[in-house]
């Protein structure tokens, strides 16, 4: 009885283990496609003339600009932290901050363009959130 309940629990470890590695090379993907799409659409922000911005996203230039600098900071934050062991916190503290900006861009696309274009930004946003999610034990010191 006692070898049959052995094998189980060796079984159930190797499996949270393998399950365990599946999830992290999971988020590592997740949260590199964010840093690429917040390193873009922030850069473009950033690189484009006010004018051509405004144009097509209702909002005031500056305030464009500013969430422009908040996407790279957040890009960043995704990326580096875990890259360098340093400040490993901020990943998830990142993420959270385009999760703010993610509601925002959807209740600005339902408002101006309506539902179908704010399926995208949901999306970016919720995957943000798995990653704020999957990386919550980085906020304590590791």
């Amino acid at each position: 009885m006692s070898q049959v309940m052995s094998k189980q629990l060796m079984s159930s470890q190797g499996s949270r283990k393998l399950q365990g590695r599946a999830g992290t090379v999971t988020l590592w993907a997740v949260q590199i496609l964010l840093a690429l799409i917040f390193l873009f659409a922030g850069g473009m922000k950033l690189l484009l003339p006010i004018e051509m911005m405004t144009s097509q996203i209702p909002l005031p230039g500056l305030f464009l600009r500013f969430i422009g600098v908040c996407e790279v900071a957040g890009a960043l934050g995704l990326a580096l932290p875990g890259l360098t062991p340093i400040q490993r916190r901020l990943t998830p503290l990142a993420a959270c901050g385009l999760v703010v900006i993610m509601v925002g861009a959807v209740v600005v696309t339902l408002a101006s363009q309506g539902g179908a274009e704010a399926a995208l930004p949901l999306v970016v946003g919720t995957l943000a959130l798995c990653v704020a999610y999957g990386r919550r034990s980085w906020t304590t010191k590791a």
